[in-house]
């Protein structure tokens, strides 16, 4: 009997195993799906100058960033610097003045967006 026992755990087990796998592969290719849907590709060829300058750069920092990232904030910072990309500001709520006259809208905003309460 425990034998049994202890075949019906590992196969549990492996039942448990073959659906995470399962899952995480999906979510690898639904990863990969967005990746290669919204956004643009590119192939690079940085000069030698260039490309020593960067591997320097990823070589002193502490945590180095993927190449990706450095090219996509060098990008970002030249091309905002000459007016052709928006710059990302924080989102700033600011209370108003007065306020709303309830007391529960920080509790019950699910319900005031839903119109249940009004």
């Amino acid at each position: 009997m425990a034998e049994i026992n202890g075949l019906r755990q590992f196969r549990i087990t492996i039942v448990t195993i073959v659906t995470i796998v399962t899952n995480l592969l999906i979510i690898t290719r639904l990863i990969n799906w967005c990746y290669t849907v919204f956004m643009k590709r590119a192939t690079m060829t940085l000069p030698d100058d260039l490309a020593e300058a960067v591997e320097n750069y990823l070589q002193a920092q502490e945590a180095p960033p993927a190449l990706t990232t450095v090219v996509q904030a060098s990008l970002r910072e030249y091309l905002g610097k000459r007016g052709f990309l928006r710059v990302r500001r924080p989102l700033k709520i600011r209370p108003a003045k007065r306020g709303s006259g309830r007391s529960d809208v920080s509790l019950e905003h699910d319900l005031y967006l839903a119109g249940i309460r009004k």
